[in-house]
């Protein structure tokens, strides 16, 4: 039995139809609150710690600063010097710039961080398979596919602060391609581990649908081909899933106009998944009762409860156990 958790990034609860994107929508779907981070909009940096961990960024420490997620060596580098020789604006300036020309990640914290800063996650203590959780990186030395596509975008994507999402692209066709190949690799693995069978938790991670959102603000048709063709890679999760498998799908924002919004959303292939989640801070919660309940299950889902099956129960009072 394998629970599987798919984290979509900017997966936007007003843009998903469970018409068109049954495998988005699950058996059941809801939005839910996100947090906002000092740039007044929610922020992937701060939203995956929080969701794995159950805490505010505030508790968990990894916050944005102006901008600039400074727990990154070569970005705390130029921050210390620029803090010695510059005003605040041209510090968040050059954070840009080192992101956008030393092919730096700012969601490169190493899972080693939560242990050091005695901060919990919902990974501890079982067989669990993290694949790409940004600010959770099991092996900071080696990177998967989608995150070398990633940090060798380019001039596919660059940040550009008068832009409305944030970000320009030389040839949004070429972009959009390559996002949709991230996706497509980060789910390949998931489907790999769920096949496995090896763990009780698969979490994974994408954030293609985040990056085209970005930059395809003035492109709402491309924006909405991505849901549809997500909506497929899903689908190739939902079936692999055995009997008594589970899925939870899960954002940390929305994204429309190329701008992050407030909502985040999680759909399920059961209404138990789901039905307790009103916030990014109750996804933990949620995975570990779901995990809680399976270890108290049978293969579909009925209870263990000797009590409950009368000839085991005869057969065991017949040897002198009850």
């Amino acid at each position: 039995m394998v629970l599987v958790v798919l984290g979509i990034d900017a997966l936007d609860p007003e843009l998903v139809d469970p018409a068109e994107h049954p495998n988005l929508t699950l058996d059941s779907y809801q939005s839910i609150e996100t947090i906002n981070s000092v740039e007044g909009e929610p922020s992937t940096h701060e939203l995956w710690p929080t969701i794995i961990t159950g805490l505010s960024p505030q508790e968990h420490g990894l916050k944005l600063t102006d901008g600039v997620a400074w727990e990154n060596p070569v970005l705390r580098y130029g921050s210390t010097v620029a803090s010695y020789l510059l005003p605040d604006g041209v510090q968040t300036k050059i954070g840009a710039w080192l992101l956008n020309n030393t092919g730096e990640d700012a969601f490169r914290v190493p899972a080693t961080y939560y242990e050091k800063e005695g901060i919990s996650t919902v990974f501890d203590g079982r067989e669990a398979a993290t694949i790409g959780i940004p600010n959770y990186v099991v092996d900071p030395e080696n990177e998967d596919r989608e995150h070398s596509l990633r940090r060798n975008l380019g001039d596919l994507f660059e940040r550009d602060g008068s832009a409305r999402g944030g970000h320009t692209s030389s040839d949004p066709a070429a972009f959009y391609e390559q996002c949709l190949e991230m996706s497509m690799v980060r789910l390949a693995r998931a489907r790999r581990a769920l096949r496995g069978g090896q763990e009780s938790l698969v979490f994974a991670y994408t954030s293609g649908l985040d990056l085209i959102g970005h930059v395809t603000y003035d492109q709402p048709t491309l924006q909405m081909q991505a849901y549809s063709e997500l909506d497929e890679f899903v689908g190739e999760v939902v079936n692999d899933l055995r009997e008594d498998d589970e899925l939870l799908l899960v954002s940390d924002h929305g994204l429309q106009d190329g701008v992050h919004t407030h909502e985040a959303m999680v759909a399920g292939t059961s209404p138990r998944l789901v039905e307790g989640i009103n916030s990014v801070l109750d996804v933990r919660g949620a995975i570990e009762a779901e995990l809680r309940h399976r270890d108290h299950s049978g293969p579909s889902g009925e209870s263990l409860s000797i009590a409950g099956n009368d000839e085991v129960t005869s057969q065991l009072e017949d040897l002198g156990y009850m």
